[in-house]
């Protein structure tokens, strides 16, 4: 079994109609809740929770210092192509946009390494675009065998793979797996992945399914909030969490939030989601979930991101550039999407500091294990 079989016992439109149904009192008994269900992560998420956001947001930070203690993680994204097979709707780096494809090459990848180190981290993601004859398992492993020697953590973002292939990286120092659904509305799913290996979206589902069963130590997995309800698909996110925290029980795992940013050939939002619903979002995952990570780019506001520091985030970017080659090679190519907060790893250490928690630079260490 896999989470296919979970999820088709779910239906869109019910899910949807269920989340909006949820009235004040379901969101007090969420939030008085000893042990918080599914139902429960409707309420905090549904309209109905938003004049409650104050005691959801007090709640969230004392249930992350507790598990978390007063800590936020620093990592930093770096792209190694920006070739790809897929049309997607919402990226800069989709096959029908005509733009310059770049593939970073053994020395190119060293100097971005060299840059990157000087800024303080120890904790690195590499991602790429999704062309599996080009930049397939074999470059990965290369790419992994010279980056290793640096980084105490490396995690991926790059097209799913096989769970053979998951356990071959893992074997050569990959930790974490990051494979976003992007939406879980199987419609809508096909409308922004019209062609490519993408577009297949039970295989695209079923990856957590052969991380887990590589035995990946960490893997992260979200939706790209814009492209439908972000409620609803906020609550299939939950229920694959849910599920694959229940198989995979060894593996930690991961959340991550991003919202449509601007691009080259963007669409525009199908939902906008204000920086309050965020909020919102973010801690009723936290309330919902005591263990999971949460994570927050660059593409949010420097305000936002300084507000939501204490809230329930463990771990932010800084200083990212989301084009291959941006840090040290190719500053000019084009990006995947338009940074927000272009402040330096620097600067946000600073700011992490000045509310009292301490910036980590690397995610554990392989002598741990």
């Amino acid at each position: 079994m896999s989470f296919v079989n979970i999820f088709e016992g779910f239906a869109w439109d019910d899910v949807k109609h269920s989340i909006y149904s949820k009235q004040a009192r379901d969101v007090e008994n969420a939030l008085n809740a000893r042990h918080r269900t599914l139902e429960d992560f409707k309420a905090l998420i549904s309209p109905a929770a938003l004049p409650y956001l104050e005691q959801m947001a007090q709640l969230s930070q004392s249930i992350t210092q507790k598990r978390f203690g007063k800590t936020i993680q620093m990592y930093i994204p770096m792209y190694l192509s920006n070739e790809c097979q897929n049309i997607c709707t919402y990226c800069g780096f989709s096959l029908t946009n005509k733009i310059p494809r770049k593939t970073l090459s053994d020395k190119d990848i060293l100097a971005e390494v060299e840059v990157i180190k000087k800024m303080g981290y120890d904790n690195i993601l590499l991602v790429s675009g999704e062309a599996h004859i080009t930049v397939g398992l074999d470059y990965f492993k290369h790419a992994v065998g010279l980056i290793r020697p640096y980084f105490s953590n490396i995690a991926m973002e790059v097209q799913p793979l096989e769970k053979e292939e998951y356990a071959e990286l893992a074997q050569c120092g990959v930790t974490t797996v990051l494979v976003y659904q992007e939406t879980y509305h199987k419609e809508e799913y096909k409308t922004h992945h019209p062609k490519g290996k993408k577009s297949i979206f039970n295989y695209r589902l079923e990856t957590h399914d052969r991380l887990g069963e590589a035995g990946i130590h960490k893997m992260g997995l979200g939706v790209l909030i814009g492209l439908e309800d972000w409620r609803t698909d906020s609550f299939f996110t939950a229920l694959h969490l849910n599920y694959l925290e229940k198989t995979y029980w060894k593996t930690k795992y991961s959340i991550s939030f991003p919202r449509l940013r601007p691009h080259a050939g963007g669409i525009t939002p199908k939902m906008e989601m204000s920086d309050a619903e965020l909020v919102q979002l973010i801690c009723a995952y936290r309330i919902f979930n005591e263990e999971v990570e949460l994570s927050l780019s660059t593409r949010e506001s420097e305000i936002l991101r300084n507000n939501l520091i204490k809230i329930g985030i463990t771990s932010i970017s800084a200083g990212s550039k989301t084009n291959p080659g941006g840090y040290a090679v190719a500053s000019e190519s084009l990006e995947q999407f338009e940074i927000n907060d272009e402040r330096t790893p620097k600067q946000i250490a600073e700011v992490i500091k000045e509310q009292g928690y301490e910036p980590v630079w690397k995610d554990w260490d392989r002598v741990l294990s």
